[in-house]
Formats: C-alpha cells, sequence, structure tokens
C-alpha cells in the first residue's frame, strides 16, 4: 500500500516544525491562504482541490505526531503540475501502517484517504527520519 520510494523533485512552498496536533487548524488555514492568494481565482474545481491537500496535510501531520513523535517537519511542496507533501517524523523503522481489519468507526483510514487522493505516494528513511509523502495533481 505505501510503497518505499523517493518522491519526485520539487521546489519547497511552505514548511512547518510541529510538537502538538492543537497547531494543525493554524496550518490548515495558513495553507488555505496561502493557495487561495496564489491563484487567479478561485472556482468549485480549485476549492475542491484546495480541501484535498488541506486533508491530506492535515492526516499525514496528524499520524507522524501520534504514531512518529519527535522532531515533526510538514510541507507543501510544488513540482511542475502537482502538490507534493511531505510530512516527517522521528519513527524510521515503523513504515506507514494502513489500518486492517478495523470498524471504520475506529478511525485509521487516513492512509488509504490520502492513497486514493494521491497520484503517487511512498515512503523513505533520511538522516534518522522517516518520511511520508503524497502527490497530488494541481489541476
Amino acid at each position: 500500500m505505501w510503497p518505499s520510494a523517493s518522491p519526485p523533485q520539487a521546489a519547497e512552498c511552505l514548511a512547518w516544525d510541529l510538537v502538538d496536533v492543537a497547531q494543525l487548524p493554524v496550518v490548515r488555514a495558513e495553507l488555505r491562504r496561502h493557495v487561495c492568494s496564489r491563484a487567479r481565482r478561485v472556482h468549485a474545481d480549485s476549492a475542491d482541490l484546495l480541501d484535498r491537500v488541506v486533508l491530506a496535510l492535515d492526516e499525514m501531520a496528524s499520524n507522524a505526531l501520534r504514531h512518529g513523535g519527535g522532531h515533526v517537519r510538514a510541507s507543501v511542496q510544488l513540482t511542475t503540475d502537482s502538490y507534493l507533501i511531505e510530512v516527517s517524523d522521528a519513527a524510521p523503522h515503523t513504515p506507514p501502517a494502513p489500518a486492517i481489519g478495523r470498524d471504520p468507526s475506529e478511525g485509521g483510514l487516513g492512509l488509504y484517504l490520502i492513497a486514493d487522493l494521491a497520484t503517487e505516494h511512498g515512503w523513505y528513511v533520511r538522516n534518522g527520519a522517516k518520511h511520508v509523502w503524497a502527490l497530488l495533481p494541481r489541476g
């Protein structure tokens, strides 16, 4: 489900150092403001895309904070045609593991959701940190 792979090259756009899930509402708002300010106009399709990018970043960051711990860094980067969302944490020996056999009401389905939204996704280890990434088309 989550292959061991490096992401494509991208230019960093926004980044956050995180220590608590309580920071995520601010991160979501900052991401929305940034993307909307760069768009010439926001219409239904771009609003839906923005919701998907925000959702993927939120799910990946909350997973890292809850399960990875240590220094968590989240970023949104740009490729020629996609948003690259990447989150790193201090659990290099714990790959992303989608929930199996769990009642959906108990949560744990975020990785499935992200994989469904993304055109590509994966994870790798660098400098003692796990990096989980997803590529979402910019439309």
